[in-house]
């Protein structure tokens, strides 16, 4: 084989010319790393899934939001979120039933109370 750059006549294996330096057919340039970039978290995914069992409402709210968010995060977050929706619905579901309870008490009660005077 011949150097393309000086053309004097070199090891056909070579990966360098040894008379120039120059690189040949064979160089082959070593692979850069590529440096792997942390994973990043769906943090509202997160917040969501633990304020569902606090607030329930704003938990549900917000697991939403981090599940629209979980395809930029590559799916991260996906499984919190859809836990935060599920947990947040129910609890939200079961405040408003116990708050529409305690009204028909309290009006019935005052209702009762009015009747007796």
């Amino acid at each position: 084989m011949y150097c393309n750059n000086c053309g004097n006549q070199i090891d056909d294996n070579a990966a360098v010319c040894i008379h120039c330096g120059a690189p040949t057919q064979n160089f082959s340039q070593p692979a850069q790393q590529q440096q792997q970039q942390p994973a990043q978290s769906n943090t509202m995914a997160l917040v969501g899934f633990i304020l569902a069992f606090l607030m329930p409402l704003i938990g549900l709210i917000l697991s939403i939001i981090g599940l629209k968010r979980a395809p930029e995060y590559n799916g991260n977050g996906k499984g919190l979120a859809t836990a935060g929706i599920i947990i947040g619905a129910i609890e939200t579901l079961i405040v408003a039933i116990v708050i529409i309870v305690e009204i028909v008490a309290i009006v019935s009660m005052v209702g009762a109370a009015g009747s007796m005077m």
